[in-house]
């Protein structure tokens, strides 16, 4: 770079950077390693900083492709980096700040090659690039090692054995950020990887037994939400008046080889730009979500997603099965609270539903909590504030209100917490309203939402299947979640009518017209038919199971009973309706013989004596609403592609280049 240099666009001019990617080998252990790591900068992190820094250095990484088969030099580089990881624990321990900048550096130099080396060549090549052959003058046979084995062993220890620590919380960030980009392979490719590099070296050998370890660290990470060091604490103390030995020594070996730079020039401040308030706790939870969705090796299941499925409580005292793999324990309590907190971001979501999708023990643990309400005000508020979300975070946000409510006991309970004041539910003043109620409010707010824009036909089957699942349970619904289901019935009947009329109108065209194509007006009709009635069979479910519990919903149903007056007779509804308009008759009859002009609290005093004086075995009894969320044949296909965009999205300090990526479409800055 120069002696004086400190811009990013003088890198390729490096003459140590040109020495590392030229044609001549450097031995490791030559003194020029220890020149090329004592550089100082903030680590990039928006995307136009990370940008600029690839431009900048895609001329040396290329040129490092091309001559590193002869000189080996990136084997030199990772041999320097292992033999210093040897020592990284000790030199924590004590405080050893130069040791640990100088690895950090040489693991940053690392990752941005590796990152370049996965996007350039196929599997085969690279491990050419990473295998290292030792050969004795005169000697045909040679000893070879796999250093990209090694290297990821080594990082799989530096994130769970080092301490985490102000000097060495960059360490720890690029080490996982590495395992990201050693992995990221997938996003070259636009098919689903089922065999690759990373189920070589990740399912088998030396780094399957750190799998437990590894993705319990990866947990604590997220669950602990360690902020990053206050600037210059991870480097090295800010220089005194007298210098100090310290700054002296690291000033002095970075002088006329990279000097001191930044992004911006020395001293100055980097762009404003929205920061993580824990980049190692993202990171960690990109890594996981990453490792989770792994597709099974041929002759092996992904042991990460073993490990996600089977870890306990730290409180459960009974053994794990001995046929349960890298089994280890967890406190609940901390995973539970920490998922609640951040609910905020796609990754955190995914994680929940992955957790009581896929882990037995953590869903029981979450339906047993008496304060369901700090898990579910964050996912309903996602939902709420459906137009700022992607369709991803909205599905995976419905799938867990599906997952929880399969289970009766959460259905019941959720009408048992009252809330004050809900402050981001703005159609309307909410001074008390019960979790069950306001959760019903959201999902029909969400079908009402898709009808009317996104028109996804899976979403409201899910967000159905929720209220299904909640119906024989609701207890004391608030006249507002009462008024909601009423009126979407309403939409719903208003909707059949609209789109009955225009087939009768395209069936009279076509009798006087052979050449215009017909729209499909009798699917449409279908799949409205299907929506009404599994709004016919929720409020059936509820007018059968809890009568007595809800006056505002009978009251609501009298105020609209018109509606339901087309559906009487018709041939796909008559079963269903026979119920309520059994509950409208009876409670209308009792309303005349009260009288006219009656207040709504007389009303609502009629339908509980009502309520009382029904005769129960009048009412017919349907099969019970029970909708299971069944994970697709391939789920792979969604959600590898799904992890890979949060991490292209989310990650800190990595940058991939729009026009590289395969597995989805990305738009170029």
């Amino acid at each position: 770079m120069g002696s004086n240099s400190s811009r990013i666009s003088d890198l390729p001019k490096n003459e140590y950077l040109k020495k590392l990617s030229g044609t001549e080998s450097v031995s490791e252990n030559d003194p020029f390693w220890n020149q090329l790591l004592s550089f100082s900068f903030p680590a990039p992190t928006s995307s136009s900083e990370l940008k600029l820094l690839e431009e900048a250095t895609i001329s040396v990484c290329k040129a490092l492709v091309e001559n590193n088969p002869r000189t080996g030099n990136l084997g030199a580089l990772i041999k320097v980096f292992l033999s210093r990881t040897k020592e990284l624990k000790l030199s924590a321990e004590c405080q050893n700040h130069i040791f640990i900048w100088q690895t950090h550096n040489a693991l940053f130099i690392i990752c941005c090659l590796l990152k370049v080396f996965i996007c350039e060549m196929s599997d085969e090549e690279l491990q050419l690039h990473f295998t290292y052959e030792e050969k004795s003058p005169g000697s045909f046979g040679s000893d070879s090692e796999d250093l990209l084995e090694e290297l990821l062993c080594c990082l799989m220890q530096l994130i769970t054995d080092i301490p985490l620590l102000d000097i060495t919380y960059e360490i720890s960030v690029e080490a996982i950020s590495t395992m990201v980009v050693f992995l990221s392979c997938q996003l070259f490719h636009k098919e689903i990887l089922r065999q690759s590099i990373s189920h070589k070296y990740l399912m088998r050998g030396p780094c399957l037994p750190y799998t437990s370890k590894l993705v319990k660290t990866l947990l604590y990470n997220f669950i602990r939400q360690e902020k990053p060091p206050p600037p210059g604490a991870h480097i090295y103390p800010q220089q005194s008046d007298g210098g100090g030995l310290l700054y002296g020594l690291a000033s002095g070996v970075a002088t006329g080889l990279w000097t001191v730079f930044t992004l911006g020039g020395v001293g100055s401040k980097a762009a404003a730009s929205p920061e993580l308030s824990s980049p190692l706790a993202n990171q960690s939870l990109l890594l996981l979500l990453v490792l989770a969705n792994l597709t099974d090796a041929p002759d092996a299941p992904n042991p990460y997603r073993q490990a996600i499925m089977s870890f306990k409580n730290t409180q459960d005292s009974s053994p794990f099965p001995s046929t349960i793999p890298h089994a280890f324990q967890i406190n609940f309590n901390s995973l539970y609270t920490a998922l609640c907190e951040q609910q905020t971001s796609d990754q955190a979501t995914l994680l929940l539903y992955t957790l009581l999708h896929q882990n037995s023990n953590v869903r029981t643990y979450m339906l047993a909590r008496t304060d369901m309400e700090n898990l579910v005000l964050p996912i309903l508020e996602i939902l709420y504030h459906v137009e700022e979300r992607n369709s991803h975070h909205v599905y995976m946000a419905l799938i867990i209100l599906l997952i929880l409510t399969e289970d009766d006991g959460f259905n019941r309970s959720i009408h048992e917490v009252i809330l004050k004041n809900i402050t981001w539910y703005s159609e309307r003043v909410l001074t008390e309203i019960s979790l069950g109620s306001l959760l019903i409010l959201v999902v029909i707010r969400t079908i009402q939402y898709n009808m009317t824009r996104t028109r996804d036909k899976y979403l409201h089957t899910n967000c159905l299947a929720a209220l299904a699942n909640m119906s024989a349970q609701f207890r004391s619904l608030h006249q507002y979640a009462a008024q909601r289901i009423i009126s979407l019935f309403s939409l719903l009947s208003k909707k059949h009518n609209k789109v009955l009329e225009q087939a009768t109108q395209s069936l009279r065209g076509s009798l006087s017209s052979d050449d215009v194509p017909l729209p499909d007006y009798a699917q449409d009709l279908n799949v409205i038919e299907e929506v009404i009635r599994m709004m016919l069979e929720i409020i059936n479910s509820c007018l059968t199971n809890s009568l007595h519990h809800n006056p505002n919903l009978v009251y609501a149903l009298l105020y609209k009973r018109d509606l339901f007056e087309q559906f009487r007779t018709h041939p796909s509804f008559q079963d269903i309706m026979q119920n309520i308009d059994l509950v409208i008759t009876f409670f209308s009859s009792r309303l005349l013989q009260a009288g006219a002009e009656l207040s709504v609290e007389r009303v609502l005093e009629i339908i509980k004596q009502g309520v009382v004086a029904l005769p129960k075995d009048r009412l017919k009894k349907f099969p019970e609403l029970k909708f299971k969320y069944v994970e697709e044949e391939q789920p792979e296909e969604f959600f590898i592609p799904y992890v890979w965009s949060l991490v292209y999205n989310s990650a800190v300090g990595l940058y991939w280049n729009p026009q590289d990526v395969q597995l989805f479409t990305m738009d170029s800055d």
